[in-house]
């Protein structure tokens, strides 16, 4: 069996009520699995596609972003989405994240927060990463 990893999301946003709690205990969780934080505030904390802050109220919701190809395809999520029962949650355009941050927000039925992110051009080192086992699903 061949697995494809790496395609699918750009990032995961949690909100938390305790940063520097949730700071130890995430930085004590990928020290173990040798993920380094590349990025840190009074506000917020980073590493490899997963992120946290305390810029909001937290809530039981998640928020995770997609990758998206170009800004067509970040068009045609939130159309898709918001068509499909989604809420709109901030229409396609640029964002003032970085240079070049291009998405679109929509709530889904359980009021999660998806997100369809593009970064502008890139090119990947990799379409993903693959790993094969020998066991069957």
């Amino acid at each position: 069996m061949e697995l494809h990893h790496g395609r699918m999301f750009d990032h995961v946003h949690l909100q938390v009520r305790d940063l520097e709690a949730s700071k130890r205990f995430y930085r004590a969780v990928l020290e173990v699995m040798g993920i380094p934080v590349f990025d840190e505030s009074e506000r917020h904390f980073a590493a490899d596609e997963f992120y946290l802050s305390s810029d909001r109220e937290p809530s039981a919701r998640v928020h995770l972003a997609f990758q998206a190809e170009d800004r067509d395809m970040v068009h045609r999520f939130h159309q898709a989405a918001v068509a499909a029962g989604g809420r709109d949650n901030g229409a396609p355009g640029e964002r003032s994240y970085h240079p070049g941050y291009y998405a679109a927000f929509v709530l889904d039925p359980d009021g999660n927060n998806i997100e369809m992110v593009h970064h502008g051009p890139a090119k990947r080192s990799a379409p993903s990463i693959v790993i094969t086992t020998d066991h069957k699903p």
